[in-house]
């Protein structure tokens, strides 16, 4: 009795001791280090992260049973999660810093469905084009336009394949991106014509680069791609290391996108989750993390902090001009998400 006296005992101290844990699903990548083992040594908390390259990732980790305390879709997710149940209402009023967000992206966030109520900006940034305009030119042959052309018009790709073409596996960006060239509205496009959009590209699959979102950074620093649609910060890394490299937002616009920070319905600490967001939303914590990854932070921007980035990061700041010219991404319903999810598929099924 007396052992078992003790072993209980041991096995309640234990418990009271034991080290919370949080979980936390983001894009791969998508923070800085030291950032997170600051909330760690603050707390006492350790972070468990799991990261994912496209938002399909997310969705199958979200369905294989293992439980996150905060996730990071990004915005145009957040209607089909809302609609299954996954996500828990926030409540803004527990974030203290939640102020201190960019009234802007707010506003653009209050207009998604169900956003709103569910999760707060992350970090944000744009889809355009990374163009090597020496390697470009000289296959191209004549000077370059600055359009969605030279991606989505065969006649035109086919002439920059010599020099390495990319996209992203993106089919929401890509899609949305290819019927905005065409004058179209993905929100008032029915699922058959959004499946029909993509068709163009099916023959060029097998000349595009191989789609992978975080091999293509490399290929286009070390010169094996002349073309490619990017994200903004993963333009920015590349550049970072090819000077010959540079960020285009095409004629036609480019789409922006908000990445935010999210709690599951079946988060295991929700009181924890709310600590966590507060402390990646603070104006210090946004910089940091949009230094580390070369994405938009989400202050506002004639905020100190904000001044202060701009002035020593100015590619990372997103202009009024800039803006005008680019549209956020649409929410798709479950009929179109199903048929472009579908199209995708065959698409990349041809791709290297």
């Amino acid at each position: 009795m007396k052992a078992l006296v003790c072993l209980i005992t041991l096995l309640a101290c234990n418990s009271v001791h034991a080290q919370q844990v949080l979980r936390f699903l983001s894009w791969q990548d998508y923070f800085d280090p030291a950032v997170i083992e600051g909330f760690q040594r603050s707390t006492g908390v350790r972070v468990e992260y799991q990261g994912f390259t496209t938002s399909e990732e997310l969705i199958q980790a979200m369905q294989s049973g293992t439980t996150y305390d905060v996730i990071v879709p990004s915005h145009f997710m957040l209607k089909e999660l809302v609609a299954g149940g996954k996500l828990a209402p926030l409540d803004t009023s527990r974030l203290v810093h939640y102020k201190q967000l960019d009234p802007w992206l707010l506003s653009m966030l209050a207009g998604q469905p169900a956003a709103k109520e569910h999760a707060v900006p992350y970090l944000w940034g744009s889809v355009g084009m990374v163009v090597n305009a020496t390697l470009a030119q000289a296959a191209y042959g004549t000077p370059l336009p600055t359009s969605w052309s030279l991606l989505f018009e065969p006649p035109q790709v086919s002439r920059l394949f010599s020099c390495g073409v990319g996209l992203i596996d993106a089919p929401q960006e890509v899609a949305s991106l290819m019927l905005n060239y065409k004058g179209r509205n993905p929100t008032v496009s029915s699922p058959r014509q959004i499946a029909k959009a993509l068709q163009p590209l099916e023959p060029l699959m097998p000349k595009f680069a191989e789609l992978n979102n975080w091999a293509y950074i490399d290929a286009l620093a070390q010169g094996k791609l002349c073309l490619a649609m990017s994200w903004s910060g993963h333009a920015l890394r590349a550049i970072e290391r090819n000077s010959a490299l540079s960020y285009v937002i095409p004629d036609e616009g480019a789409a922006m996108y908000i990445d935010t920070l999210a709690i599951p319905a079946n988060a295991p600490n929700p009181e924890l989750a709310y600590r966590f967001i507060d402390f990646l939303i603070t104006p210090q914590n946004a910089i940091r993390n949009a230094q580390a990854t070369h994405f938009y932070p989400p202050l506002p921007s004639d905020s100190p902090a904000m001044l202060q980035f701009a002035a020593d990061y100015p590619l990372q700041v997103m202009n009024a001009k800039q803006r005008r010219a680019s549209y956020l991404l649409e929410s798709l319903s479950a009929a179109q998400k199903s048929a472009l999810d579908s199209t995708w598929q065959k698409l990349r099924a041809s791709s290297p």
